[in-house]
């Protein structure tokens, strides 16, 4: 039977069966201003001919399930009445034949112990569209005492950055879509922020941080992009029809954001600091195995230096008899669906499941039973 693999995050979904290869798609739908009337579901946004503007509309989409085995995450600590509705989705609407929902950490964690047979002991950092979570995991099972909850995510950086870019320059708080791609494009985490403001306010060609995003007009040029440093003109204005934002501190000002919440009134730790209020919360003898575990996931976790910053500043808080080490995979959108495919494939994944027949003869509470939500 096949098995489906979901790891349904909030910005994006990544979906495959599990002899295939995985997808990444946009876990939305989308009505763009030219075409109200139609709707677009997950990749199909690569059809509208203007993104910009883009509503967006949460999606479920019909499909025949019959005969296939879904294994399914959803987030820590959901409230018992969505797990609910969720089991009736996936037995009574989609017809699936067997269902595992767990975490996407989870499911990272159990990668990583099939990776490195030695080791008993990880913390998952996951760092995603809507939050932060910090996870740890000994053998193979969540701690739940050391589950660590940031507000803070790709969207609030999206956000915050369309705010600064419209106050500075152009009005863009329209434009999530475009915004979001030029987060990704030219965003990265300072080692030395106070360092980087210094030369973020330097004139001319002194000025190194400071780039030129050429945004898009989705007729000639589709897809944004920064313009090559060695292209920029410092002084005097573009005589081109191109439209270009010209960025400096607040390349690296926004995913700071991460780091130091407090920085645009957000009263919460920066993730360096989680990671150790997490691993205080377990036993003490477990620290050090923690440090040297630290595996990063989610999409924040691409910007340039974050694995590096990451690293520097929980060496600078914990001990130092302490080895620290910080994992940042190959790829960290995808880890958690690859950590699914390994566990559907393995030969413990039947006894881990509830089939739709059990789910008919006990209802919720078998699923209860069986999950590690």
């Amino acid at each position: 039977m096949a098995t489906l693999v979901l790891d349904s995050g909030a910005a994006t979904a990544k979906i495959g069966y599990s002899e295939e290869q995985v997808s990444v798609i946009p876990n939305c739908q989308f009505r763009s201003k030219t075409a109200r009337l139609k709707t677009f579901t997950a990749n199909q946004i690569d059809e509208i001919k203007d993104p910009s503007g883009l509503y967006y509309i949460l999606p479920f989409q019909k499909v025949d399930f019959s005969e296939t085995t879904i294994l399914i995450t959803e987030p820590y600590f959901n409230f018992n009445s969505i797990q609910e509705s969720m089991n009736e989705i996936l037995f009574e609407e989609y017809q699936f034949q067997e269902v595992y929902r767990t975490n996407a950490g989870t499911l990272s964690a159990h990668k990583y112990f099939q990776e490195n047979k030695s080791e008993l002991c990880c913390l998952v950092v996951d760092s995603g569209y809507s939050f932060t979570h910090i996870v740890p995991y000994c053998k193979g099972k969540k701690m739940n005492e050391g589950i660590c909850r940031i507000n803070v995510g790709g969207k609030l950086l999206a956000n915050h950055l369309k705010e600064i870019i419209s106050y500075r320059q152009l009005h863009v708080m329209d434009e999530t879509h475009v915004i979001n791609q030029v987060k990704e494009d030219v965003c990265y985490v300072s080692q030395d922020f106070y360092k980087d403001m210094e030369i973020a306010q330097l004139k001319g060609e002194a000025n190194t941080v400071m780039r030129d995003y050429i945004l898009p007009d989705f007729s000639t040029i589709k897809k944004g992009f920064c313009k090559p440093r060695e292209e920029m003109v410092f002084s005097g204005k573009y005589k081109t029809s191109e439209q270009i934002l010209r960025l400096t501190n607040e390349r690296f000002a926004v995913p700071e954001i991460l780091f130091h919440p407090s920085d645009i009134g957000i009263q919460e730790m920066g993730i360096p600091e989680a990671i150790v209020h997490s691993v205080q919360n377990l036993p003490e003898e477990m620290h050090p195995h923690f440090y040297n575990n630290i595996i990063l996931t989610g999409g924040n976790t691409l910007l340039p230096g974050f694995r590096d910053r990451v690293y520097a500043d929980v060496r600078s808080l914990t001990p130092c008899e302490c080895d620290v080490s910080v994992l940042l995979p190959e790829n960290p959108v995808t880890h958690s669906w690859e950590g699914g495919k390994l566990l559907s494939e393995s030969s413990d994944f039947m006894d881990m499941v509830v089939t739709r027949d059990d789910y008919e003869e006990n209802g919720h509470s078998i699923c209860e039973e069986k999950f590690d939500i």
